[in-house]
């Protein structure tokens, strides 16, 4: 049975007029890695904050590891690794000092526990090369990592992460996901992205906010058939497609939207879209095989988390 590592009821947190988070519920267990989505100024950042730590919520309740956050936040806070906006550091300690430094103060005064955890973010951060140079002379990809490796640097039970891979390269952002994955077995990791790719690269569970609210909590996947409004069927066919055929499918399944994509000179798409996404497939085969058409392939199209994120946050 999976524990609950973050357990957050009823956040909500204003300044001034304006309503940051509002009256959010979630929760993580250990092994889940949860996508934080929403537009800018969405309330993600200010939620972060709030499991943290870093900010007090108006009213509601964190709990991290059966800890409560308020009650007892060195207690807490000792179970989390923080990577915040803009990845904050020390600027003229080389990249060694800092996570040495950070290290100390995050409880590993044996020396041994300490000198292996410095070689082991070395490696899995890749900051080998630039590990005796100064953080200002750093690229900004490189400070990510400085950031990354400082949340991890006490092996937490917890991260959060706010955009972890933020002015990585494409190499980079591939290594940072297949190190989340890694490590996420045996962590609670809750990371906000504006890539949407990235949540379907790495995250079990997707959260997406707009204006403080929290408007869906599902999986990638159920994402797809919650808040989809239309069924796509896509058949792959052969031989000459008569006008007839589009006729019959949308007499015989009482739908309108019938497309056909010609592939090249001998393959054509047939693309049926059924907004009460009751489509029949059977029935399609049916009339393709009356019209003597050969069938390759068929398959139902999922529709992308980018349409389903705009549809979603467009609503509010």
């Amino acid at each position: 049975m999976s524990i609950k590592l973050i357990e957050a009821k009823n956040l909500k947190k204003s300044f001034g007029d304006v309503i940051a988070v509002d009256n959010i519920d979630l929760e993580v267990l250990r092994g889940e890695v949860v996508g934080f989505l929403g537009p800018n100024g969405a309330g993600k950042s200010t939620t972060m904050k709030i499991l943290t730590g870093f900010l007090e919520p108006d009213d509601g309740k964190v709990s991290i590891c059966n800890t409560d956050l308020k009650s007892n936040p060195l207690e807490a806070k000792q179970f989390i690794g923080y990577l915040p906006e803009g990845a904050p550091s020390y600027s003229d300690m080389e990249v060694s000092e800092f996570l040495s430094f950070v290290g100390k103060m995050r409880g590993l005064n044996d020396q041994k526990l300490l000198k292996n955890r410095l070689s082991d973010m070395a490696e899995q951060i890749n900051l080998k090369e630039v590990w005796y140079r100064p953080i200002e002379t750093l690229s900004k990809g490189f400070k990510r990592r400085v950031g990354i490796a400082q949340a991890l640097i006490h092996d937490p039970d917890i991260l959060i992460l706010d955009e972890p891979t933020d002015g990585l390269d494409p190499n980079q952002k591939h290594e940072m996901r297949n190190l989340i994955k890694k490590i996420s077995s045996n962590k609670a990791i809750v990371i906000s992205t504006h890539i949407l790719e990235e949540v379907e690269a790495v995250c079990s569970r997707a959260m997406i906010i707009a204006n403080g609210k929290l408007l869906a909590n599902e999986t990638p996947e159920n994402l797809g058939n919650q808040f989809s409004k239309t069924t796509t069927l896509s058949i792959k066919v052969s031989n000459k497609i008569g006008i007839n055929l589009i006729k019959d499918i949308k007499s015989s399944l009482n739908c309108k939207d019938v497309k056909i994509e010609k592939l090249n000179e001998s393959n054509n798409r047939i693309l049926i879209e059924d907004p009460k996404k009751n489509i029949d497939l059977n029935k399609i085969l049916t009339q393709l095989k009356k019209h003597k058409l050969n069938v390759h392939e068929a398959s139902f199209l999922k529709p992308s988390l980018d349409d389903i994120f705009r549809r979603i946050t467009q609503q509010q």
